[in-house]
């Protein structure tokens, strides 16, 4: 594959493609993949902490958010929202929790596999190298390729539980699975309590897990970011990045190049590859020698590699 090099201080144009077209044939990179399996490589025990994004489980086939046209916020016309982010809409779900609910029957656990990326962030964890990943995402794919679940920080929370949103009654989010895939809207089981049972997923304006606020011992201790398909829009997530030591590097592995990576804010540690991410971690694999250890991974979880 050929390679579009991207620095601060130039860059180089091939004039004769348009940008989707060029996106789809080419990886854009500041720096080759060989940095960052370099810098993998020197972290010790517990140094890495990972941020990633919707768009780690879109090749296990789970839409993201916000690519137009094929993004799920693009795609809720049969909701009749009037906005698409009504969906995570705390006053909205009270008033009308259907929405949510067609929308969760497709996101429950169970419904998708892990992917290449997946097992890519379960080899460092295996290696000693995880300390953290912080995840947006709400799939919890992570879990589900074995990764420790004190490795892991639902950000955004997971279907794993829910709480009634009247008695607050906690439960486990199998008990309410079999509501959600037959469109039933899950109502609290105590005979006194009429509250809709909600999953623990964070919506908008609601608190974030006090796990998160852990981060500031974590980046303490980190010597690389790993940062994966996402777009480091959604804050307090994307502030992470933000907070690190200006001396620590810096990677990302997204479709598209977003602050801070771009030109005026990308800082000389920092580096990126845009493109296919399961083609680039695969780059990045094959420079470590780590291949026998993903093939061992994907066959013992019968991963379907088709990238």
């Amino acid at each position: 594959m050929a390679f579009f090099v991207y620095n601060k201080r130039k860059s180089y144009g091939i004039v004769k493609y348009s940008i989707k077209h060029f996106f789809s044939n080419y990886a854009v990179t500041k720096y080759p993949v060989e940095n960052t399996a370099s810098l993998i490589q020197k972290c010790k025990q517990k140094e890495i902490v990972v941020v990633t994004g919707a768009g780690i489980s879109t090749p296990s086939g789970i839409p993201d958010f916000r690519t137009p046209g094929i993004g799920l916020y693009d795609n809720l016309s049969e909701y009749n929202l009037h906005n698409a982010t009504d969906i995570f809409d705390l006053d909205f779900f009270c008033r009308n929790p259907q929405p949510f609910f067609k929308l969760a029957k497709h996101l429950y656990p169970g419904c998708y596999q892990p992917n290449y990326v997946h097992y890519f962030l379960k080899a460092l964890s295996k290696r000693g190298k995880l300390l953290r990943i912080y995840t947006q995402n709400i799939d919890s794919l992570e879990l589900l390729a074995g990764i420790p679940k004190q490795e892991l920080v639902e950000a955004h929370g997971s279907f794993q539980t829910a709480t009634c949103l009247k008695c607050r009654q906690k439960y486990d989010g199998e008990v309410i699975k079999a509501d959600v895939m037959n469109d039933i809207i899950p109502y609290c089981k105590n005979d006194w309590c009429s509250g809709i049972v909600k999953p623990d997923i964070v919506f908008f304006g609601e608190d974030l897990p006090q796990q998160f606020f852990k981060y500031h011992d974590d980046l303490s201790k980190c010597s690389l970011m790993l940062i994966l398909g996402t777009s480091l829009e959604v804050y307090p997530v994307a502030g992470l990045v933000h907070l690190l030591p200006p001396q620590i590097p810096r990677v990302l592995f997204n479709l598209d190049v977003v602050e801070p990576f771009d030109e005026e804010n990308i800082k000389d540690v920092d580096s990126f590859y845009c493109g296919d991410l399961v083609t680039g971690l695969k780059k990045v694999v094959h420079v470590l020698k780590w291949k026998d250890q993903m093939n061992e991974l994907l066959e013992k979880n019968e991963v379907i590699d088709n990238k």
